[in-house]
């Protein structure tokens, strides 16, 4: 297990003398600051004859309040020179999970409470206490970038702590750059403030806290009207259109979409919202779809228009009979780019912190985990798209076509480093009621059955995944992992870790649960090339943004014995 060491400053160290090891030792730091809570992380050790090792006051903070936490980290920044990799791992560390053992108003009185005043302290280490918090700080917004902008707390915080800075800096004119660090962040705090896109939202006070030390996890707030989701849309009882759409689109728009998507008319199509009591509702083309949707907790139907503009649903697989397999006439490597390309928009916009809140909120993704929910979502449609096409295909040549096509797409997503989809498609090939379809798989060429094998062989779950890790480990970035898996991996160390050690922080945990996170930072370290698919697929774009799916595994069974029944 990994982690964050830092050097202890001699004032918590203490005078004992000390035993040359070439392993780092434990700290444990609480509010008495107990000199002999030191214990080994390794029962074997060996000792240094030169009696001057390099090791020998390397320590590693493993559990702590967070109050002492906090004053450990700011001794032990360093201002002028580069942070050493333990200090700035310890930091990182610090920054991306406090929302585990304090709440954001905790962090920021803690921070107002180590930022020193000139009358307590030695003149000579003012300036550079102040600059650490200062420095801390800065960091904090820059890593949470506009994920606490509403967060009222952190915005009172900025304008206090600002208003310090501005009545030391004749004092102490080495705080100018801090100084101007803070007119950038306050600037960026205020445009968020009253750029709200909406005038009906103004006069609203948008109050959270972004923590999860109490009830683990706290409302985000209000649906913010740029705010992305997927919406679904669908045609008969188990089949439905996937639709990526703000909040504010309209009726008009959505059913633009599924008209195209299922080759239909539009004038004779509506759109209708059915409750789970069987109320139902036309929406108008102005009508916010979604909005309407969500207020009346119900699901978003398709129905056709007859003569009388009485609606009409769709029969199960009734619009489905006569489709074209549209897919076999798209380039495949356009079509693994434009999954990646999609794949990636979701991916890049995923904070770490909703990682955190993901694996330690009680209630699941819930508003602060929209980006990764976006995402798995993202993942289970493309498995679901492949089982669908295959299974509504009742033509065993073309069914044979779409099972080489989809073979072909997965290598040419694992060739992107999109091994989202690239698992996606897999699992879809895999889904049992595609998997028992023998007559198709009897007519796959041995040169496809083959590439299959192998790619098969990255999702082999044995040995923890090994094939995958290490296959995935070598690609360079900008890449996309599998996100299911990822988040497995926090898990399993939030469920086998406790997070508090006699009512101290455990720090290491959170150490090893954002060494995990930050796993995505190095996949996006680069942007993918901007590689736009061919313009000879025009219908491309909207065919992948939009998956026709049934997500119901009867129905799937049933299609899967209706085009090959058992013998």
């Amino acid at each position: 297990m990994g982690s964050g060491r830092a050097r202890v400053p001699e004032a918590l160290a203490g005078e004992r003398p000390l035993p040359t090891f070439d392993v780092p030792y434990f700290k444990y730091i609480d509010e008495e600051d107990e000199e002999d809570e030191w214990s080994s992380r390794s029962q074997s050790s060996t000792e240094d004859d030169s009696g001057d090792s390099l090791l020998s006051d390397r320590y590693v903070v493993v559990a702590g309040t967070p109050e002492k936490i906090l004053e450990h980290l700011l001794s032990d920044l360093h201002l002028e020179a580069a942070q050493d990799k333990d200090t700035e791992t310890l930091l990182d560390d610090f920054l991306l999970t406090y929302t585990v053992f304090m709440t954001t108003d905790d962090l920021c009185q803690a921070l107002l409470r180590q930022y020193p005043f000139k009358w307590k302290e030695d003149d000579s280490d003012v300036s550079c206490r102040k600059r650490k918090v200062l420095h801390l700080v800065s960091q904090w917004t820059s890593l949470y970038k506009d994920w606490l902008h509403e967060d009222e707390h952190l915005k009172q915080f900025l304008k206090t702590i600002y208003r310090n800075v501005l009545d030391d800096v004749y004092e102490y004119p080495i705080l100018e750059k801090e100084l101007k660090e803070f007119q950038k962040i306050l600037g960026m705090h205020r445009r968020h403030t009253v750029d709200e896109y909406s005038p009906h939202r103004k006069n609203k006070t948008f109050f959270h806290q972004f923590s999860l030390k109490e009830s683990w996890l706290q409302h985000r707030g209000t649906m913010n009207e740029a705010e992305e989701m997927f919406c679904r849309v669908y045609i008969t009882e188990h089949s439905y259109v996937s639709v990526k759409a703000q909040v504010t689109t309209s009726a008009q728009e959505i059913l633009k979409i599924i008209a195209e998507k299922i080759q239909y008319p539009e004038e004779e199509l509506a759109l209708v919202t059915v409750t789970f009591s069987g109320e139902k509702h036309e929406l108008q083309p102005n009508d916010l779809a979604i909005s309407k949707s969500f207020e009346s907790s119900s699901r978003m139907f398709v129905y056709r228009k007859d003569l009388t503009d009485s609606l009409n649903p769709f029969a199960e697989n009734e619009e489905l009979q006569q489709r074209s397999v549209r897919i076999l006439g798209i380039n495949t490597w356009d079509l693994a780019l434009e999954l990646t390309n999609f794949d990636w928009s979701l991916f890049n916009a995923i904070h770490e912190q909703e990682l955190i809140y993901f694996t330690f909120s009680r209630q699941g993704s819930a508003e602060n985990t929209e980006n990764l929910s976006l995402l798995l979502q993202r993942c289970n449609e493309v498995q679901l798209w492949v089982a669908t096409e295959i299974l509504l295909c009742s033509q065993l040549c073309k069914r044979v076509q779409l099972v080489k096509k989809f073979i072909k797409i997965a290598a040419h997503c694992k060739a992107q480093r999109n091994l989202n989809s690239f698992f996606a498609i897999v699992m879809g090939l895999n889904t049992a009621s595609v998997s028992r379809l023998s007559q198709t798989w009897e007519k796959i060429p041995g040169k496809f059955k083959k590439l299959f094998t192998e790619l098969e062989s990255l999702t082999d779950p044995s040995l923890n995944h090994k094939a995958y890790r290490d296959a995935f480990k070598k690609m360079k970035s900008p890449k996309i992992p599998f996100m299911p898996l990822l988040l497995k991996d926090v898990t399993f160390i939030h469920e086998g870790n406790k997070t508090f050690l006699d009512n101290l922080v455990n720090f290491e945990k959170l150490h090893m649960i954002a060494d995990t996170v930050r796993s995505l930072r190095h996949c996006r370290n680069n942007q993918f090339g901007n590689e736009v698919p061919s313009k000879e697929h025009h219908e491309l774009k909207p065919y992948v943004h939009h998956l026709h799916v049934i997500d119901n595994q009867q129905a799937l069974f049933e299609l899967s014995h209706r085009i090959e029944p058992r013998v």
